[in-house]
Parts: C-alpha cells; sequence; structure tokens
C-alpha cells in the first residue's frame, strides 16, 4: 500500500540549484549578489540532482580496485621537452605524458603565442600535436604561426567548441603526445545544460578532457581566463583536478614576461621561466637580471640593488626610493610599485622608532625596477637602504648588493641562500655586499659587510661615529 507513496517520492520533481559562476556557492533560491565571493549578478540557475540519484546507494555494483604500499617502486615520469628551455624549468624539467596543465593569465600576455610556440617545437621533433581553439578560428591561428615563422610546422590545427567532437576526432586513431585547449572556458558539453564557461560547464569539460589524458597517455594543456583580480575564472576545483597550474604574469607594457608554476604534482613550485616579447614571440631571457638593473654610469641617490630569489635561479633586481618634504602640513603620501605598502609601512616605522630617522613630513615613493614583483622578505634590507639614501641624499656605491629580513627591534636576520645570492651578485660585477652578521661567511668575489641592527647600516650610511 506504500508502492505508491515511493513511486512519487522517486520521480518527485528536482529542487531547483542556484550556483555562483565565481566561487561556486550553491544557494537554493537566486539572489543578485553572492554571499560568499560579493560578486553581483554571478548566480545562475542549474540542473540539480533528483531525490532519487541523491539517495541511490553506491556501496554495491562497482569493480574492486588495487590498493598497494607506499613500498611499491614507482618510475619516475618520462617528460617531453618542449624545446623552451624557461618553459621546460617551471613545468619542472619538462611535460609528462598523461598529465594536465592549466595556465592562466591576463588577455594579450602571450599564453597562446608560448603554447604555440612549444607546439611547433614538439611537432617538428615527429610527436603528433593537436591545437584546438574555442576563441579563434584556424585560420587566424594558422596567421599568427606564420608571423612568428612557424607557418611549416606539422600541427594539427582546428577551431572546435563540443568536447564531444574533439574527443571523437581524437579517439579514432592513434592519441597525441600533446593536446592543447584554447580555452576550456569555451568549451561545451552536451551531458550537462549551460552555457560554455559556466561552472558547471567548465567543471564538466576539464573533467571529460582530463580523462581522456588520462587513458590516452595524452599531454593536455588548458588555456584559462581570468578574473579581473588575476585569478583563473571558473571554479576552483578545476585547479585541484589538474596536475599543473602555471600563471603567466607581466605588463603589455613591460617587454619582460614571467611563468611562474602555483601547482605542480611532478615538480617544485618555486621555478620560475622568464620571456621577453619581440616581434618574432616569445623569446628566453637566459639573463633575468639584465632586464631588471638599470644601467647608470653615476652613483643615483635612492637606489639600490637586491639579489632576489625565485626557486633556484637568483635574479637581481633594482629598488628606487624618492623621499619629498613637505612644508605645507599635508598628509605625506605613501605609494608603492612591485612590494607590499604593509611592509613599507613597517620598515618606515623601524627606521623612525629605532634609528631616528623621521619620514613622517615627507611623501616616501618606492619602486621596484622593470616592473618586477617582489614577496621576499629578503628584500627588506635593500629596502630600508634605499629610503635612508633617498632621505639623507647619499647614494649607494653603484658595487653593493643588499639582503635581509628586518626585525621591529630593528635586529637584521638571516635569510635563505645567502651564498647563491652573493655568487650570482659577483658573477655580475658586484664587489660588496651589505647582508646581516650571522650569515656574514661570504663567498669568493665579494666583500661581505655584516650589520647586527638596523641602526648600525643607518650610522656607516650616514658617517655616524
Amino acid at each position: 500500500m506504500f508502492a505508491p507513496e515511493r513511486h512519487s517520492e522517486a520521480m518527485a520533481k528536482a529542487k531547483r540549484k542556484f550556483v555562483c559562476q565565481q566561487c561556486g556557492t550553491v544557494t537554493g533560491r537566486w539572489q543578485g549578489q553572492c554571499e560568499d565571493c560579493g560578486e553581483w549578478n554571478s548566480i545562475v540557475e542549474e540542473a540539480a540532482e533528483t531525490v532519487f540519484s541523491a539517495r541511490h546507494d553506491l556501496q554495491g555494483g562497482g569493480r574492486a580496485i588495487t590498493l598497494v604500499g607506499l613500498d611499491s617502486r614507482v618510475e619516475l615520469p618520462p617528460r617531453t621537452s618542449t624545446g623552451i628551455a624557461e618553459f621546460d624549468r617551471a613545468l619542472g624539467g619538462g611535460i609528462v605524458s598523461g598529465s594536465a596543465t592549466l595556465i592562466g593569465g591576463d588577455p594579450g600576455i602571450g599564453k597562446s603565442t608560448l603554447l604555440l610556440q612549444a607546439a611547433a617545437r614538439i611537432a617538428a621533433r615527429g610527436l603528433s600535436v593537436a591545437y584546438i581553439s574555442g576563441e579563434e578560428a584556424a585560420d587566424q591561428v594558422r596567421l599568427r604561426a606564420q608571423r612568428l615563422g612557424l607557418g611549416n610546422a606539422p600541427v594539427q590545427l582546428a577551431s572546435a567548441t563540443s568536447v564531444r567532437d574533439i574527443l571523437t576526432t581524437l579517439g579514432d586513431g592513434p592519441p597525441p603526445a600533446l593536446l592543447v585547449i584554447d580555452s576550456i572556458q569555451t568549451m561545451h558539453s552536451d551531458l550537462i545544460e549551460g552555457a560554455p564557461g559556466t561552472v558547471s560547464q567548465v567543471r564538466a569539460s576539464a573533467q571529460e578532457l582530463i580523462k581522456f589524458a588520462k587513458q590516452r597517455g595524452t599531454a593536455l594543456i588548458l588555456v584559462g581566463h581570468v578574473t579581473k583580480d588575476g585569478s583563473i575564472a571558473g571554479p576552483r576545483v578545476l585547479e585541484h583536478m589538474v596536475d599543473t597550474v602555471l600563471a603567466f604574469e607581466g605588463e603589455r607594457s613591460h617587454q619582460y614576461r614571467i611563468l611562474r608554476a602555483i601547482k605542480n604534482r611532478f615538480g617544485g613550485t618555486d621555478e620560475i621561466g622568464v620571456f621577453a616579447m619581440v616581434a618574432e614571440g616569445l623569446e628566453e631571457v637566459t639573463n633575468p637580471s639584465a632586464l631588471f638593473l638599470t644601467h647608470r654610469d653615476e652613483t643615483v641617490t635612492g637606489a639600490t640593488v637586491f639579489p632576489a630569489l625565485e626557486g633556484t635561479r637568483p635574479v637581481l633586481v633594482e629598488i628606487q626610493a624618492l623621499v619629498v618634504r613637505l612644508s605645507s602640513g599635508a598628509t605625506p603620501r605613501r605609494a608603492v610599485v612591485g612590494w607590499d605598502s604593509g611592509r613599507l609601512a613597517m620598515i618606515l616605522a623601524v627606521l623612525e622608532a629605532r634609528c631616528g630617522l623621521s619620514f613622517s613630513t615627507a611623501e616616501v615613493y618606492l619602486n621596484v625596477a622593470g616592473g618586477y614583483r617582489l614577496s621576499d622578505p629578503a628584500a627588506d634590507l635593500a629596502v630600508a637602504a634605499a629610503l635612508i639614501s633617498a632621505l639623507s641624499e647619499r647614494p649607494v656605491a653603484a658595487d653593493v648588493v643588499l639582503f635581509g629580513e628586518i626585525a621591529l627591534s630593528s635586529e637584521i636576520r638571516p635569510v635563505a641562500h645567502a651564498p647563491l645570492r652573493l655568487r650570482e651578485a659577483a658573477k655580475l660585477g658586484f664587489n660588496r655586499a651589505y647582508i646581516p652578521a650571522s650569515a656574514a661567511d661570504g663567498v669568493k668575489g665579494i666583500a661581505v659587510s655584516g650589520f647586527k641592527t638596523l641602526s648600525q647600516l643607518v650610522d656607516q650610511m650616514l658617517g655616524r661615529g
């Protein structure tokens, strides 16, 4: 007598589901603003699970999987070089067969150019490469390849957005060694409802493409759009699904580009690849310090050189400071480009409270030359020296590099990989280094001066006895 009731429950109408297209938050009703991420007009209705599918028992009917121990021998995955050393460096040594890589960056930064160059070099070695563009027609991609001098590369090119069509085409013959999808936000799966670019479509399309790559041993590279704050558009689960996430950084007004690994299951996330945009496409930069150092014939006040570290690669950058005295009593301005404004405020506070220097009536401007962005706390000492130099109008010698972390007590703390930073500075012609006293062992070819506190550096720069 209860069968009709169970039948009606199983056939009940599916509940409505609304999903935010920015953060993936699910709600039971539509609303103008997402409560989690704060975006407006980003919530879209999507198909929901039925009561039957939600309650279906998954504890039987499947196939048994093989469990192995941690002590099982595992061979290192084979890698394929892209032919671009800087690209290989960011990937951890090359592309892994059967892996999925997501690369994101601002529009026009050079993502498609880099992947087209890599695809052409891999195809030139006799490997099968498929390049699928969902944003441009095949002729547009072909014209770009000709401008880059890659018109004769044996790359298989197509313009498509249907995941079913793409996988059907690729499944007919031997799988390609490399499959490039440009971009994942334009792909569409007919298994679910929704327009291309929605959370559900991006997730489903990526899942089918990654499944194909894992089963057939194809290296998959997905191009991802970014939001206005620079993060990859779509659900964050997309970054969890892939093996490697690369961010292509840089300003279109600057020549350089940096390819940075954010996630890498087959390598480290501390390596970068550096490129320069030229008329022939992206060109590798084997000596990044040449991009970020200003060549000056005479010493300049407010300028110091800091040996930054990106993974195992030291990069020398110039830090520039300008201090302008105000006589009107107006509120002084603090402007920072390429560094953390909160850390600048901390350095200024330490210089005032611990070292007796006054910046309260002066405007302070800080810039990292070349558009480089620093997050290394070892830059504290170089920033402090630039500020001291700009305030006192006493230049730091052109052959000096500085690095060290500054504590609130004005103590100069040691930083990682000091010998590596010093060797790079010595190789580029710098003769002296101001560093923490606890790391003052030094290396051959460069004279080291160690400082325990920031006050000692101030005394030396200002000639105090």
